[in-house]
């Protein structure tokens, strides 16, 4: 029995050293991300504004077409370091206000959101089965045709590589017929310390989702996000006007790292596809 062309060129890569799957990822194109193709998005992250800036653009696109678009927020986020800038905010305040300032990107965004309510921080702690099971029960009520979360071990933080072990355990644990697609942001993408190490790196994002029509919006759910963001905001704001993308009379030339930032910031997100049934970094 022949083989289809596809098939052969599956199979050939899966024979190929891992430098050679890697370059052979990035030759391919990726595909645009469409949210008149989606039934529903649920994104699943540890903290409020991981949403706005992994997927800030992708999520405010689904909501200008008319598909439902939530945020499931693992923590409150109530152990961040930064407290406003001046600060304004206490370590016994900062639930009520990370909480807040959640609600207020999400409604600039146009999207829902709900929490898990655990402790930030130690998400790596929980049971991830346990989480799983949570998630699930989330993916099966909301019915969206695509999930993002981190992609497990390469999220940098703990809790992120810990709720995007639990979202691939979650869809994992679904029927075939009943999975959404799962995708998967990484951190830093080729600045990311995994990129260097044997077989580590992901090649180009796989779905590629365009939000130049909708970056000021992205822009304006990270300002929600003040006890977190004001300090960032100020250090652009010396190197660059953030809603014009123009830079400021001398600022020096960005390099190759800020420049990649930026464009995820205003021009792209970029994601991996992620099999539920491969083994994550973190089994």
């Amino acid at each position: 029995m022949e083989r289809s062309p596809e098939v052969e060129r599956e199979a050939a890569v899966e024979g190929q050293p891992a430098v050679e799957r890697e370059r052979e990822a990035e030759r391919r194109e990726p595909e645009r991300f469409d949210p008149a193709a989606e039934r529903g998005l649920l994104v699943v992250l540890p903290h409020p504004d991981d949403e706005t800036f992994s997927t800030g653009g992708t999520l405010a696109r689904c909501a200008d077409a008319g598909v439902p678009a939530t945020y499931l927020c693992a923590t409150y986020g109530d152990m961040g370091r930064r407290m406003g800038n001046p600060p304004f905010a206490s370590r016994e305040s900062l639930r009520d206000i990370r909480t807040a300032e959640m609600r207020a990107a999400a409604a600039v965004l146009g999207i829902d959101v709900e929490f898990m309510g655990l402790r930030d921080k130690c998400v790596e702690f929980e049971d991830p089965q346990e989480l799983a099971g949570r998630i699930r029960e989330v993916i099966a009520r909301l019915r969206p045709s695509t999930v993002i979360t981190f992609y497990p071990g390469y999220g940098v933080h703990p809790d992120h590589d810990a709720i995007g072990h639990a979202t691939v355990l979650a869809v994992r644990g679904l029927p075939r017929e009943e999975r959404p697609r799962l995708l998967g942001v990484a951190v830093g993408g080729k600045n990311n310390p995994r990129w260097s190490s044997e077989g580590g790196a992901l090649g180009d994002p796989h779905v590629v989702s365009d939000i130049r029509a909708v970056y000021r919006r992205k822009i304006g759910a990270l300002r929600e996000h003040r006890s977190q963001t004001a300090t960032l905001f100020a250090q652009w704001e010396k190197l660059w006007d953030p809603e014009t993308l123009e830079p400021k009379p001398g600022a020096p030339e960005p390099d190759e790292q800020t420049l990649a930032w930026r464009k995820r910031l205003t021009e792209e997100e970029g994601f991996y596809a992620i099999d539920p049934d491969a083994r994550t970094l973190l089994e």
